[in-house]
């Protein structure tokens, strides 16, 4: 996208496991493994698939939270991959992030207030009396009551941590927010408000989001564009009505099988998944998803399929799409 604000390729993230009274490296959990992606300006990029496939260490090391294996992360145009943390700085103002915990990712010993005003102050953006009016201001944004700002974290309820947390995130005024599964810890009444928030909050000031999540429904709700990620690598990636509409990937088709419907005389995808998720301590060779896909074929187990375009703004790695339309 020639108007990206985020740009990821291929991404990669290795953790060593270590053995022994010496701790020698004994493995690699195979993370992320080569991931690419962009974010335009404005956009929405949902990022799905199911526990443990790497969704969160994409976004800690997009944040540069984590520091990547490999691959190159661009801000705006600029490479940010390898920058030191005082080459980094200028660049935290335009991105934050958003956690999946409320409650771990607020300091229990300091008020609501300190903590929404804290990146201000890092920063040198305000202090004094123009610092407790931004942070009463950002209070009202997010539909917490200034008078709350003297409240600690345990005060609050789930919602309005994750609301203080979206509060401090927006502090600094970001050009892109992660967020990594936000409403997941939160009750189903609650994540609908949370979600509408994030919703209301992009239009008005036009940042763009990274939305990581498992729960399809909300993702569908906030996303413009979907990518969907299996042990490491993202498998298709779509405009959403398109996914949701023509999935062409087996996993894909298996996450959206897997989705409770009211009507049980409804018509639904077919369950198209078999066994267990492999380790990604020792990730099958080719194609990742070959070993529980019923359409693999012997080519799966030994050539890693890369994202092709199987339509317009619609890419899929599976080598059974391509030069072949819709598998039915």
């Amino acid at each position: 996208m020639s108007d990206a604000l985020l740009e990821v390729t291929d991404l990669v993230k290795h953790y060593p496991v270590r053995a022994g009274v010496l701790r020698r490296k004994v493995g690699t959990v195979h993370s992320v493994d080569g991931v690419s992606f962009s974010v335009g300006k404005g956009e929405t990029l949902g990022l799905v698939g199911e526990s443990g496939c790497g969704k969160s260490t994409v976004a800690r090391s997009v944040m540069r939270l984590v520091e990547p294996t490999s691959g190159h992360i661009r801000l705006a145009g600029e490479d940010i991959t390898h920058l030191s943390r005082s080459e980094l700085r200028p660049h935290r103002r335009s991105m934050q992030i958003v956690f999946q915990d409320p409650f771990a990712s607020l300091n229990p010993r300091m008020t609501a207030g300190t903590i929404v005003g804290e990146p201000l102050r890092v920063h040198g953006l305000a202090t004094g009396k123009e610092l407790e009016k931004r942070v009463a201001q950002l209070f009202e944004h997010v539909g917490l009551r200034p008078d709350q700002m003297g409240n600690f974290p345990h005060q609050f309820s789930g919602g309005q941590r994750q609301r203080i947390c979206i509060a401090r995130a927006l502090a600094l005024e970001p050009r892109l927010i992660v967020c990594d599964e936000p409403v997941s810890a939160l009750d189903v009444s609650i994540q609908a408000q949370v979600i509408n928030l994030l919703i209301d909050l992009q239009r008005e000031h036009g940042f763009s989001y990274l939305f990581i999540a498992h729960d399809l429904a909300v993702v569908a709700h906030i996303s413009h564009r979907v990518a969907v990620m299996y042990l490491g690598r993202i498998v298709e990636i779509a405009d959403k009505d398109e996914l949701f509409r023509n999935p062409r990937h087996p996993y894909t088709q298996a996450l959206l099988a897997s989705v409770p419907i009211a009507s049980p005389q409804a018509k639904r995808l077919t369950s198209l998944v078999d066994g267990d998720v492999p380790s990604p301590v020792n990730p099958p060779s080719g194609c990742a998803f070959h070993t529980r896909c019923r359409f693999a074929m012997e080519r799966c187990k030994t050539e890693r399929p890369t994202l092709k375009n199987a339509a317009e703004r619609h890419q899929v790695a599976c080598l059974l799409n391509d030069g072949m339309g819709r598998r039915e």
